[in-house]
C-alpha cells in the first residue's frame, strides 16, 4: 500500500520514499482507532484502497479535526453517524476519467466505507493548498462544508469536505 500511495501522490521516484514513509506512519496510527476499516481493490495487483474510522462521541476522535467541524457535524458525530475517510488511493487515471460514474472505483470504495458503518456522512481533511486532491474528491461527490467554497480558502491549514450516503 505504501508503494501505491507513493505512485499516486505524484512527485516522481525521488520523492516516493519520503511520501511512502509518511503514509505508512499515518496508516499505523489510524489502524489503532476503534472501528478502523480498510477496503482493498485488486486485480492481479493492488489497484486501489480506502480506509477510515467512525467518529466516536466518547473518544479522542477530534485529533486533527479540532476546531474545523461546524456544530451540525458535531451533532452527527455525537449520534455516532460520522465517519472519517482518511485515504482514498486510486490510480491517476481514476482521478481523470469517469469521475462522475457510479461504478468509478473511488466512488465505490468511499460508498462502501460509509454504508458498512451506517454513517450519515463522511468527512475528510485536505491541505488547503492541495487543489488536485480537492478537485478529485469533489468529482467523486464530496462537497465543501457550509461557508466554504472553492473561491474562499479556509482560515486554517485544512479544508473540510463531507460526503453523504
Amino acid at each position: 500500500m505504501g508503494d501505491l500511495y507513493a505512485e499516486t501522490s505524484g512527485g516522481g521516484p525521488w520523492a516516493w520514499n519520503q511520501a511512502r514513509g509518511a503514509f505508512l506512519r499515518r496508516l499505523a496510527a489510524d489502524v489503532r482507532r476503534p472501528g478502523f476499516e480498510l477496503l482493498i481493490a485488486e486485480t492481479t495487483a493492488l489497484t486501489g484502497c480506502a480506509y477510515g474510522f467512525p467518529v466516536r462521541p466518547d473518544g479522542p476522535w477530534w485529533e486533527g479535526f479540532d476546531g474545523y467541524l461546524p456544530g451540525r457535524l458535531l451533532r452527527i458525530a455525537a449520534a455516532g453517524r460520522l465517519f472519517v475517510v482518511s485515504e482514498i488511493l486510486v490510480p491517476p487515471r481514476v482521478r481523470r476519467q469517469n469521475q462522475g460514474r457510479a461504478w468509478n472505483l473511488a466512488r465505490r470504495l468511499q460508498r462502501r466505507l460509509l454504508t458498512d458503518h451506517g454513517s450519515a456522512l463522511g468527512v475528510t481533511l485536505v491541505n488547503r493548498y492541495d487543489a488536485r486532491t480537492v478537485e478529485a474528491l469533489r468529482s467523486w461527490g464530496w462537497r465543501y462544508i457550509e461557508g466554504d467554497t472553492h473561491r474562499t480558502p479556509p482560515l486554517g491549514p485544512f479544508r473540510v469536505l463531507v460526503l453523504g450516503t
